[in-house]
């Protein structure tokens, strides 16, 4: 097919282009800036100008809608502007030029109330209980995109969790730029069980349901490695492979949560040129349980992990070595 992927100048967008490339499609990649991928056609801009949106969805056979604003902290209309407003004006120029299949890169914090999630499905998205900006209005952009699923125009929507690996500036990068500093804690002794995504198998399941659209339209899944580990073991091992101390100091859960509220009002106030060293959101994330079912994703869209936990780790060693 010819596939339009937007986002792939960033880290699970670029992934997922080049998977679609392995997988023998034509691709065409829509973001700000270069993607940097050898054999896409590039166009440059954003998914909430028409003109764009027009001339990089014109005909294609399927959109594989990555492109997001991203952040702990920022204002609520940018997050609106990009997540919801953006992903609308996609699936209407896609379902206007008569494009097939549709999916929606969305996230696990749509359906994120801030209790444990232990062995659960894809929820139901809520925006009404989600916690921050980016959540609540990727919870509204997949309510958007499942409810245009129709018999000619299949919408699903995938949610990988807490992606990682060689090359990533966001999670991994972070963790060991904190980790080395010695301001990177863990909360309640890192024993939160959460499950995690390596790159490759988060893109190879991307594509995954881009393959199956047709018979699995209107669902939602949540995609992991199935293999929930506490969140300071998940740390440590990623400290250890950039050869950095893992975090040693612990911190109460309401601290955090109390520090997070005080962080995030001041960064409203003066935001700082990074993201904020905590927030509720991720006090939340660090200290409670989020580990999915696995069994309907690998069913549905007959498809399986390929990269351990264990193996991602070593390659991630390998990349920081090189």
């Amino acid at each position: 097919m010819i596939v339009l992927a937007t986002g792939s100048s960033g880290f699970l967008g670029g992934a997922v282009a080049r998977a679609l490339l392995d997988a023998g499609h034509e691709v065409r990649t829509l973001q700000r800036r270069p993607s940097g991928i050898a054999g896409v056609t590039d166009i440059r801009g954003s998914v909430t100008d028409p003109a764009t949106l027009d001339e990089a969805v014109a005909g294609v056979d399927a959109v594989v809608h990555l492109a997001a604003k991203v952040s702990l902290a920022g204002a609520a209309s940018e997050f609106h502007t990009v997540n919801v407003e953006g992903t609308r004006m996609l699936l209407d120029t896609a379902a206007s030029h008569g494009v097939t299949r549709f999916v929606h890169v969305s996230s696990p914090s749509v359906a994120h109330a801030g209790h444990a999630l232990a062995g659960v499905g894809a929820e139901p998205a809520d925006p009404v209980n989600a916690r921050g900006e980016y959540a609540r209005t990727k919870a509204e952009a997949e309510i958007l995109a499942l409810a245009r699923n129709t018999a000619g125009f299949a919408v699903v929507a995938v949610r990988p969790h807490l992606v990682w690996g060689p090359g990533d500036t966001q999670l991994t990068e972070r963790i060991v730029s904190r980790a080395r500093r010695g301001t990177l804690p863990l909360l309640n002794g890192g024993t939160a069980l959460i499950d995690s995504t390596y790159v490759d198998n988060a893109a190879s399941g991307i594509v995954a349901a881009l393959d199956r659209a047709p018979a699995v339209g209107g669902r939602a899944y949540v995609l992991t490695n199935g293999e929930p580990r506490p969140v300071g073991d998940l740390m440590a091992g990623i400290c250890l492979a950039a050869g950095v101390a893992p975090p040693r100091f612990s911190v109460p859960a309401p601290v955090a949560l109390a520090a997070g509220s005080i962080i995030e009002r001041l960064w409203a106030i003066r935001p700082g040129t990074d993201e904020p060293p905590m927030t509720r959101f991720l006090a939340e994330q660090l200290s409670t349980a989020h580990w999915f079912e696995q069994e309907s994703i690998r069913r549905d869209l007959q498809w399986a992990p390929a990269v351990s936990l264990d193996e991602g780790l070593e390659r991630l060693a390998r990349h920081y070595a090189a």
